[in-house]
């Protein structure tokens, strides 16, 4: 059985490649469907960029993140209420001070 030779090289071999393509029919009224579809998708955005909590709401409360984002509440309560504690302290201990040195003013 003879091998044939393909030379990718060949002149007549390339010429006659290019001639073969064949560019596809577009369906009727192509261009104005891509349009089309490209406003829907727009318009569609419009409406979830409103909803931008509920999207957020909804990828926290996903089951591999609820954990996490209940992890990260409650650090979060203890961090504001240790800063709001701090802040009562200093503003008792200031109250208190105020009152040792002048304590007929406050009354």
């Amino acid at each position: 059985m003879n091998k044939p030779d393909f030379n990718p090289d060949d002149a007549k071999l390339r010429a006659l490649l290019r001639e073969v393509r064949v560019a596809p029919q577009l369906p009727p009224r192509f261009q104005e469907n891509v349009w089309r579809r490209i406003e829907h998708a727009g318009a569609g955005r419009s409406v979830e960029s409103a909803s931008w909590l509920d999207a957020l709401v909804a990828w926290v409360l996903r089951p591999r993140l609820a954990f996490t984002a209940a992890a990260a509440l409650v650090l979060a309560g203890v961090l504001l209420g240790v800063r709001d504690g701090a802040q009562r302290a200093r503003q008792d201990a200031q109250a208190h001070y105020l009152a040792a040195v002048a304590p007929n003013s406050l009354r």
